[in-house]
């Protein structure tokens, strides 16, 4: 019984930031990794960063130095904050969220890099 609503999103020029926000409702059930996932038009599902809730971090090659990842465990809020932003960024992130049985997905915020 977990839900996760995503938040941040929208359009931004190239070279400048965005955050984006993940509020998470698990009813009691133990989250040990999430991470953001995104999507762009006719391509796969791909991994942009975990962390552990120990804070432990793994960033996709494409993004490591810009982007940071982060978890308020306290506040069950996981964060990315997207820095030197590309058009090769645009894409719907999904916020993810795993124990050992199970992986839960939000409903996706989507990320305009204009050129």
């Amino acid at each position: 019984q977990v839900q996760l609503v995503e938040s941040g999103g929208g359009l931004v020029q190239a070279g400048g930031s965005l955050r984006l926000s993940c509020a998470a409702s698990r009813s009691g059930i133990s989250l040990n990794t999430m991470g953001w996932y995104r999507q762009a038009p006719g391509k796969q599902r791909e991994l942009v960063a975990t962390v552990r809730s120990d804070g432990f971090t793994i960033y996709a090659d494409s993004v490591k130095g810009r982007f940071t990842i982060s978890r308020d465990n306290a506040k069950d809020t996981l964060y990315l904050q997207m820095n030197s932003l590309k058009p090769e960024d645009t894409a719907v992130y999904y916020c993810a969220a795993s124990n050992h049985w199970t992986t839960y997905w939000g409903q996706g915020t989507r990320v305009t890099v204009s050129s």
